[in-house]
Order: C-alpha cells, then sequence, then structure tokens
C-alpha cells in the first residue's frame, strides 16, 4: 500500500505524479474546472508552464514537444470548449503516432449528466481520436490513472491519451493509503509461458522468412516510416541493414532524416510528391522491405498499380513485401505482405541482421546503375530557376537555409504548416539526422508549424528551430508569435508568401480549369504583426539579397521571422495525380510549364499567370 497521498488533494497528487514521472513542462490554458489543479501547481519549481493563446496551440506544442524529444507532450486544460479545443490536435498525434498525455477539467461528478456550465461529454468526443481515454472518479484512484496514461501514450505505437478530472476529484483529499499497482487481470505463470513461447517461435519464424527473401532479392528497396525513429536504436539497425545488404532507403514523410540523404544509398522520399527515381524503385523492386510503415495512400499511389516488380516476384516465389510494423491492424490492411514481422521494428532487426548476407556495390551493380539512370533523368532539383524581384523560387531559398544550416544538422529542428510549402521543405532540405523534421502527415493540419516549433524549442533549447509555413497556413496560428515573445522562446520563422492556399490552387489550376474558387486571401502585414507581438522581423523580396536574410534569421537572437514573398502557381512537382500509380508522375518541364501559364492566363483573363 502506497500512504505517501494521504494528506493531499487531488491537484497536489497531480503535481506530484507529474514530478514522479519526469515531467518538466506543460502547455495548457486554465478554467474554472481545473482550477484545484493549476493552484497546485502555482509556483512550482519542478514544472516550466508554457501558457498559448489558444488550446489547439497547446496540442500541437505538446506534439512538438514529443516529436522533437522522443517524451511524451503534456497538456492541461478546462472543460467544456477547453477540452473540444484539443480534439484536433488529437487527431492529428493519433494519425502520426505521437505520444501526448491530455488532461482536461470536468463539472463536479455530481454535476455531469446535468449540462452544467462548461460541461461536454468529452469521453465520448474523444474516444475515437484517442488511443486510451478514463475519466476519474476519485482522488483514491487517480495515481494509478495518470501512470496508466503515460504508459499507454508510449508503448507500441506511440499516441494520444486523455484523462479528464471532475472538479470534485482534484479538489478532494486523499484520507487514505492506496494500492501501489493496478488491479489488472491476468494469466497463470504456465499459460504466460506457453503463450509467451508460442509467440518467440512464430516471431523466429517470421524473421527467418524474412531473411530468406530479403538474401534472395535482386532489386530490393527498404522503405522507412516514423516507427523506425519512434524505435530506440531504429535509425542505426537500418543503417546496419542498408549498408551490409547494400539496399537503396526511400522514406516516408515521417520518416525523412531516419537514413542520411547524403549517403548514395539514399532515394529521399517517396509518394505523391516524392522523387521520381523513390517512385520508380517502390514499382520495379522485387523486394520491398517496409520498416515501421503503414503504407498510407500517399505513398502507394493506385493500390491496385502498386509495387508490380515485388507483387509479381511474390507470385513466383522469389520476393514480395516484406512488413515490419508494431501495431498488428495496420499488416495487410492496405497491401498484403508476403512475410510480416510483428513488434518493435528495431528489436526485430537486431535478430534479422545476423541472418542477412553481405553484399557489395558490385553485387548489385545492374539495380544501382538503373537508379543512377533515374536520378539523372528525373533529379530533384528540376524546376524553373529563373528569377524576377519579388518572385523568389521558395524551392530555391529552401536549398540555400540547408546550404546555411549544413554544419548543424543534427541540432536544427525544421517545422512546417501543411501546403506546398511543407513539400518544398520534404523535397529541397537535406535530411541526416532523426527527429529533425517536425509536420504533420496524416491529418495534415494546417496552423501545425508555428506551435509545433515553439514545443519543439521548449524540448530541444539549445537547437535552432525553424518554422517554414506558408501563408495560408500561418494564417491559423499566428497569434502564438506572442507566445513565443512573452516566454522568450526563441523560434525562428519563414513565411513564404504567395498570397494563395497553394497547395489547392495547384490542384484548380491541374484539374479545375483554373476555377480558383475562394483560394486567394487578403494577408495582414505580417512584418508589422511580428513586430506588433514584440518579435524580430524582416522582409525579402530580391532573390538576390536570400542568403544574408537567411543568415540574419539563424544568428538572431530570441524569436523572429522572414516574410519571403515568393513566385506565385508554382507547382509542387514531381506529382502523382489521383488514383495515378507511383511511377505515373508528373515532372516539370519547361516548355509545358510555359503553356501551363499562358492557359492560366487565357482563362482567367489575364488575372493569373
Amino acid at each position: 500500500m502506497d500512504e505517501s497521498f494521504i494528506g493531499m488533494t487531488g491537484g497536489e497528487i497531480f503535481h506530484e505524479m507529474m514530478r514522479r514521472r519526469g515531467v518538466k513542462h506543460i502547455f495548457g490554458y486554465p478554467g474554472g474546472a481545473i482550477l484545484p489543479v493549476f493552484d497546485a501547481i502555482y509556483g512550482s519549481r519542478d514544472l516550466d508552464f508554457v501558457l498559448p493563446k489558444h488550446e489547439q496551440c497547446a496540442g500541437h506544442m505538446a506534439e512538438g514537444y514529443a516529436r522533437a524529444s522522443g517524451k511524451p507532450g503534456v497538456v492541461l486544460v478546462t472543460s467544456g470548449p477547453g477540452a473540444t479545443n484539443v480534439i484536433t490536435p488529437l487527431q492529428d498525434a493519433l494519425s502520426d503516432g505521437t505520444p501526448i498525455v491530455v488532461f482536461c477539467g470536468q463539472v463536479p461528478t455530481s454535476a455531469i449528466g446535468t449540462d452544467a456550465f462548461q460541461e461536454a461529454d468529452i469521453i465520448g468526443i474523444s474516444r475515437s481520436c484517442t488511443k486510451w481515454n478514463v475519466t476519474v472518479n476519485n482522488v483514491a484512484e487517480l495515481p494509478q490513472r495518470i501512470n496508466e496514461a503515460f504508459d499507454i501514450a508510449t508503448t507500441g505505437r506511440p499516441g494520444p491519451v486523455l484523462v479528464d478530472l471532475p472538479k470534485d476529484v482534484t479538489a478532494g483529499i486523499l484520507r487514505k493509503a492506496i494500492t501501489g499497482k493496478p488491479n489488472l487481470p491476468g494469466l497463470s505463470n504456465a499459460a504466460s509461458r506457453v503463450i509467451l513461447e508460442e509467440s518467440r517461435k512464430q516471431l523466429a519464424d517470421s524473421i527467418s522468412h524474412a531473411a530468406e527473401l530479403i538474401n534472395g532479392a535482386k532489386k530490393p528497396i527498404i522503405f522507412a516510416g516514423q516507427g523506425i525513429i519512434s524505435s530506440t536504436n531504429g535509425p542505426e539497425m537500418l543503417r546496419e541493414l542498408a549498408d551490409k545488404a547494400c539496399i537503396p532507403v526511400t522514406t516516408t514523410l515521417h520518416g525523412l532524416g531516419a537514413f542520411d540523404e547524403l549517403d548514395e544509398k539514399s532515394l529521399h522520399m517517396v509518394g505523391m510528391h516524392g522523387a521520381g527515381y523513390a517512385n520508380m524503385a517502390m514499382q520495379e523492386a522485387d523486394v520491398i522491405i517496409a520498416l515501421g510503415g503503414r503504407f498510407d495512400d500517399r505513398v502507394t499511389g493506385s493500390i491496385p498499380k502498386f509495387a508490380p516488380g515485388a507483387q509479381k516476384a511474390a507470385r513466383e516465389g522469389r520476393g514480395g513485401i516484406v512488413h515490419f510494423e508494431i501495431m498488428p491492424k495496420n499488416i495487410n490492411k492496405v497491401v498484403q505482405a508476403t512475410a510480416a514481422v510483428e513488434g518493435d521494428v528495431a528489436e526485430n532487426l537486431a535478430q534479422l541482421l545476423p541472418q542477412i548476407g553481405n553484399q557489395s556495390k558490385s553485387d548489385r551493380s545492374a539495380w544501382l546503375d538503373q537508379i543512377q539512370d533515374w536520378k539523372a533523368k528525373w533529379p530533384l532539383n528540376a524546376y524553373d530557376k529563373s528569377e524576377r524581384v519579388g518572385l523568389i523560387k521558395p524551392q530555391a531559398l529552401i536549398e540555400e537555409l540547408s546550404n546555411l544550416t549544413a554544419h548543424r544538422k543534427q541540432d536544427t529542428i525544421i517545422t512546417t504548416g501543411v501546403g506546398q510549402h511543407q513539400m518544398w521543405t520534404a523535397q529541397h532540405f537535406r535530411w541526416r539526422h532523426p527527429r529533425t523534421l517536425v509536420t504533420s502527415g496524416g491529418l495534415g493540419t494546417m496552423g501545425f508549424g508555428l506551435p509545433a516549433a515553439i514545443g519543439a524549442k521548449v524540448a530541444k533549447p539549445e537547437s535552432l528551430v525553424i518554422d517554414i509555413d506558408g501563408d495560408a497556413s500561418f494564417n491559423m496560428t499566428l497569434m502564438e508569435l506572442s507566445t513565443a515573445a512573452q516566454f522568450n522562446i526563441g523560434v525562428k520563422v519563414i513565411i513564404l508568401n504567395n498570397e494563395e492556399q497553394g497547395m489547392v490552387t495547384q490542384w484548380q489550376n491541374l484539374f479545375y480549369e483554373d476555377r480558383y474558387a475562394h483560394t486567394h486571401q487578403v494577408n495582414p502585414n505580417f512584418t508589422k504583426v511580428a513586430e506588433a507581438m514584440g518579435v524580430q522581423q524582416r522582409k525579402l523580396v530580391k532573390p538576390e539579397d536570400t542568403t544574408e536574410a537567411l543568415q540574419w534569421l539563424i544568428d538572431s537572437e530570441g524569436p523572429a521571422l522572414l516574410e519571403v514573398v515568393t513566385d506565385r502557381k508554382v507547382p509542387v512537382l514531381p506529382m502523382v495525380p489521383a488514383g495515378a500509380a507511383l511511377h505515373e508522375f508528373l515532372t516539370w518541364d519547361q516548355e509545358k510549364d510555359r503553356k501551363r501559364r499562358e492557359l492560366m492566363k487565357e482563362r482567367t483573363g489575364g488575372l493569373h499567370e
């Protein structure tokens, strides 16, 4: 029995449990139903509290914190609208496997169900966007529920959990000792041993089958997702496998940084806006080794047309898709695996590696030569490089930022919003280390970039943290500049300002005959907004000033903002159109681009060109 909490209020127990769980930072917003907790953490020497301007941003800050540090981000908000405002970050975290723990206030237990002021059924509302949620019904169970919340958020595939805290629970005082461990049902020791032994045998058989397929491959490719980064030692195991068997590596958006892109085996990102050579390699490979990826639709393109080389090899018994995945439900959900290895990807790779034969570049010469031909045919830096005043190419600016941070990639963290700028950042920044890209992938939440950058900077105060944002995305959460200024959180912000919702206008240009329905917004004066919020700011218009302006941003002390006036109607390419196969991607062509702009001008009566 644990007597250490006797005499404490629920709020004081919360504070003590945060201390025991090693929590150093909390993001949140106070309110009536959660006041007993806020009162308990008042003046705490163990916790730093970041107060955003909106609860949604508290959630995204916690996501940024978790993604940069690998530790769960913690959110503390009130009941009703305070809790519902965190729903978007909860779903975002669930989609992307990000561990966050949300504590929200609730009306007293006696008032639940009476439609009391700021009452909301947050358990029902959040059930589908959390790994687990719970209402704490009495103060005695609070320590157990908090422990469960952190354990569930960080085990298996990480994700969000929510703990609902009625006000009478957090205000109540614990009067008696509590049990030290959760009272969970279990199996007898004998039954446990039998099940454990059987699962070990199945795992060993799966790994042996995977090794057999990999060793027999003529054209293998490694496809690495975020799971490889979430797994302890995952990137190291990935590198060992790639080096030992001389296998090219491509990644998902969230897998960027898992493998050094300066390594000649790197194929960069795959998918809808991935490198053409990565897409071709996925389509023609006879064995695809998927490490911690779930075969999202942005990766596969048309499912019936996906990976014909591996599918053919599987039918002929000489290859296929080998899927290492921690979530059983993700196996065979989208594509059929020839061999599936369930569990922690790094732990299973450690068992796989001794069974993998050594391969050299000469052993893979035909496959590697083919990939080099694709790289020469479809380079990632193929885009319109013509320059006009006030029309800076976003791709060129991101490439220059990558060059200026080349000596400090390990301690440079990039966040983004969602849109064209996100894809250009993925394509044109060189990723060399894990946990250096923080972005919203599965849900695609605009406005994610700035609050996520604040959370990442709190987690890694010595790192250079830059939010590369689009103007439309930035508009959604720009008020958090004030938070950065208030707490002197030294994030850097680059706004690529083309005065449009670029990714949507790209689709309207390519597939909707330039009918730009409600995709051009009037922006505020971003530099004056930043100035009003106490943030240093500059505006970049001339391409020749790019290097100096970026260096100013990098060297600035405290939060700073650089607005960049960019060219408009610039498509993100390569691009796999909806319903197309991975190899049916569109690429930039100077003559085609000239005709595209002429047609745009004609269709819009000269309004857009």
